[in-house]
């Protein structure tokens, strides 16, 4: 029997100037998003590992934006969902977290980008 490979996501840890850090940041949620939809990981080790404290404090302090901000709030509050609700309920309202997720991901990524292309075509 293996025995399953833990590991925790530190933002922290992740180079580059601010703009590419919510770049790195908007695609890994995207990619726990789709694990969480795909079923990949559960909620509980989603906050375990990406959602936990430790980077909600990083992303408030760090990118001290409203997007990332609202995204890491999402995240952290899974594993609620399915103590308070019932399992119809949690289920539809976790699939809706996870849109709005990936929609301020997408919003985030977007804003960026365009950010990017304004500073270059500027030059």
């Amino acid at each position: 029997m293996r025995k399953a490979n833990h590991f925790l996501i530190f933002l922290s840890e992740i180079s580059g100037d601010l703009t590419q850090q919510l770049r790195y940041f908007a695609l890994l949620n995207l990619g726990i998003v789709q694990s969480l939809a795909s079923g990949v990981i559960s909620a509980t080790e989603a906050v375990q590992l990406f959602y936990n404290a430790e980077n909600c404090l990083y992303v408030r302090e760090h990118f001290r934006n409203k997007k990332a901000n609202a995204i890491m709030s999402h995240g952290v509050q899974f594993p609620d969902l399915f103590e308070v609700l019932s399992a119809a309920e949690a289920s539809r309202e976790f699939f809706h977290e996870l849109e709005a997720m990936q929609s301020l991901c997408m919003n985030l990524l977007a804003t960026r980008r365009a950010t990017g292309v304004a500073k270059r075509v500027m030059v």
